[in-house]
């Protein structure tokens, strides 16, 4: 089937969008479409080019015989702006403090285009460190996660609070709760996670970090390599948390009832 330019790059987008993060081989468009690879090389510049100029996404050329592209999202600094002073604004209501030092964000991350930019920020921010698979805790990380490993293109690990007999062989492990500092366990089942894979855990909330070192150290069961820690707010206090390394969309200030709750973007400033 040949087709016309023009539905060609309409074809060739679609492709690339479709499959965020992963190989799109020339050839076999090349074969779909009925064009030249050099024609479709010429229209992969083309698209490369307006992606670059508004910011949206990054097309990398993988060399090889077959030869292909990828396409990795980005979030325009306009659009990124937008979404942070709406969070900000939304979150800075002092009735969404809830008792023990949390903030009430179901609402907000129940909204399809919360999570979708979420997932975005966060796969540009671990595009490039070879992901495997996202793992979160339920149930509140579940749809940040999700978002997250649609455009990383990766499977999604749900660590359990409590077994379930539909998970099949589980391992489980008991760590120190960093809010109510009483033991606790979590469990994941021996199919979810591949053995030895690149792990990113995201979750949506971190205070002292104390969960989230227990998933890596659920992981490390799996011989699990952890890619890196990505949750959607994150408290100043403490300042040193239980993890090394993490990336937070927001930073939260202490939280007193009554008052304005302080809520900060987090990501360092978009790149020009």
């Amino acid at each position: 089937m040949r087709v016309r330019r023009s539905e060609r790059l309409i074809r060739v987008t679609q492709s690339l969008l479709e499959q965020p993060n992963q190989p799109v081989s020339l050839s076999d468009l090349a074969e779909r479409l009925g064009a030249a690879k050099s024609s479709l090389s010429e229209d992969v510049a083309l698209i490369r080019s307006v992606f670059h100029e508004d910011h949206s996404g990054v097309v990398q050329s993988i060399a090889g015989a077959a030869g292909g592209v990828k396409f990795q999202v980005r979030v325009p600094p306009a659009r990124r702006e937008a979404f942070e002073n709406l969070l900000v604004a939304r979150l800075s209501d002092p009735t969404r403090i809830l008792p023990g030092g949390f903030l009430y964000m179901s609402d907000v991350l129940g909204d399809p285009e919360v999570l979708d930019i979420a997932g975005r920020l966060f796969a540009e921010q671990f595009a490039a460190r070879d992901v495997q698979a996202v793992v979160t805790v339920e149930t509140k990380g579940i749809p940040l996660a999700v978002a997250t490993a649609r455009y990383l293109r990766v499977p999604v690990a749900v660590v359990r609070r409590d077994h379930r007999v539909t998970e099949g062989a589980s391992v489980s492990i008991h760590y120190i709760s960093g809010s109510e500092r009483r033991i606790q366990t979590m469990s994941m089942s021996k199919r979810a996670m591949p053995h030895g894979a690149r792990a990113l855990v995201v979750d949506d909330f971190m205070k002292a970090g104390a969960t989230a070192r227990g998933v890596m150290n659920l992981l490390a069961e799996f011989d699990a390599q952890v890619a890196g820690v990505a949750v959607f707010v994150a408290t100043q206090e403490p300042a040193v948390k239980l993890v090394p390394e993490y990336v937070s969309l927001f930073n939260l200030g202490p939280l007193r009832e009554g008052q304005k709750v302080i809520l900060t973007p987090a990501l360092p400033p978009a790149e020009p």
